[in-house]
């Protein structure tokens, strides 16, 4: 600890108030309220490492008359419920390696600079519901054991949880996640819905063991991350990084003036992408899906080299690039014939992807260095002793 402790007991981690050398939850009752007088609205709170009741916080609130500045919590442990509504905090406010036994409710707080509960721990619920803030909010490493609420809420410079454990339910519908919100590493142990979010979402390598209803405008990115439930993706003016994600359950990826890259995805159950406006697929790579359906978006700069299924993908209303007369192409052995557009617009459709995606998985022929012997049988440089 970076600070003077409590002369109470060895193990008693809260910082020592002056002159009293003990902690605000170790004084007297006199000293106490002594203590409390200090305090003013808009100035410095600190209270790393202190034990605070219920009641004892509710008393640390009114003395600030529920506007403290600068809050300092680091280590502190909260035995009772935390309820928040209607306090504003006027400065940073750091919570770091935190533990709340009881409900932690922010619903209705403000807080005017950044929030840091990095590594606090919540046995029970938490809510951040409605939670206004200017700063940026990070709860990196944070575990979570039941419930986590954070619809509606606003994050001014962004959201932070990377390597975060979501134990339970979790919720950001409707959240404005300002600058973006980063979850890299996080799990999430049941469903988690992140539906009609605005802003930038990152969840690269994240892990989610039920299913995951996700959203994002601007840029969304769950590359190497895995499903174990189902995947529900609905983007808007997005640019998407779905590299290497693997789902077991059910994908269902909706676009809209967006587009996805999903080279390298593993995809058991069926999956399906859907655009709208102008949205595109820009890469189907290494995909492994067994069923996959792409319905209206562009797929004239879509790459297939090494597509697992090509027979398990299905078209509807997708642009690609082709020749004027239709394609012809190579899949190593037999060739594959002339296709015309003269055969039903779903078949057509799907012989024709069928043709693009052979075209550019085929390996080139390799290179021999020989060259072929000419007609009039004299032996060209390669083939001449």
């Amino acid at each position: 600890m970076d600070w003077v402790t409590c002369a109470h007991s060895a193990a008693c981690t809260g910082i020592a108030r002056q002159p009293y050398g003990r902690c605000l939850s170790h004084l007297s009752h006199d000293d106490l309220t002594a203590s409390l007088a200090k305090l003013s609205p808009g100035r410095l709170l600190d209270l790393r490492g202190t034990a605070l009741s219920g009641d004892l916080l509710a008393r640390v609130i009114e003395a600030t008359a529920a506007r403290p500045g600068r809050t300092r919590l680091e280590h502190a442990r909260f035995t009772g419920d935390v309820r928040l509504a209607g306090v504003t905090f006027a400065g940073d406010v750091s919570l770091d390696e935190a533990r709340f036994d009881r409900l932690a409710s922010f619903f209705g707080a403000r807080f005017e600079g950044n929030v840091s509960l990095a590594g606090a721990r919540f046995a029970r619920e938490l809510s951040f519901h409605g939670v206004r803030t200017r700063g940026h909010v990070s709860l990196d490493r944070a575990i979570m054991s039941r419930d986590a609420l954070f619809s509606q809420a606003a994050f001014g410079h962004g959201l932070s949880c990377e390597r975060a454990r979501f134990d339970g339910y979790a919720t950001f519908d409707g959240a404005g996640l300002g600058h973006g919100a980063t979850f890299r590493g996080a799990r999430f142990g049941r469903t988690v819905s992140f539906r009609k979010v605005s802003g930038s979402a990152g969840f690269d390598a994240a892990h989610f063991a039920a299913d995951a209803y996700l959203s994002a405008t601007g840029r969304f990115s769950a590359a190497r991350a895995r499903a174990d439930g189902a995947l529900d993706l609905a983007v808007a003016g997005c640019g998407v990084n779905l590299r290497r994600v693997e789902v077991a359950g059910a994908t269902t990826l909706r676009l809209t003036d967006s587009r996805a890259d999903l080279e390298g995805a593993v995809l058991r159950g069926p999956a399906t992408v859907t655009g709208r406006g102008d949205s595109a697929v820009t890469s189907l790579r290494q995909v492994d899906a067994a069923n996959l359906a792409l319905y209206g978006l562009d797929l004239s700069a879509c790459g297939f080299a090494g597509l697992a299924h090509p027979a398990g993908v299905r078209l509807k209303d997708c642009h690609y690039t082709l020749s004027p007369h239709g394609v012809r192409v190579n899949v190593r052995r037999p060739m594959l014939r002339w296709f015309s557009r003269r055969g039903g617009p779903q078949d057509d459709e799907n012989m024709v992807i069928m043709a693009v995606i052979a075209a550019d998985a085929s390996p080139p022929p390799p290179a021999t260095g020989r060259r072929e012997p000419r007609q009039d049988g004299r032996a060209t440089p390669a083939t001449r002793r």
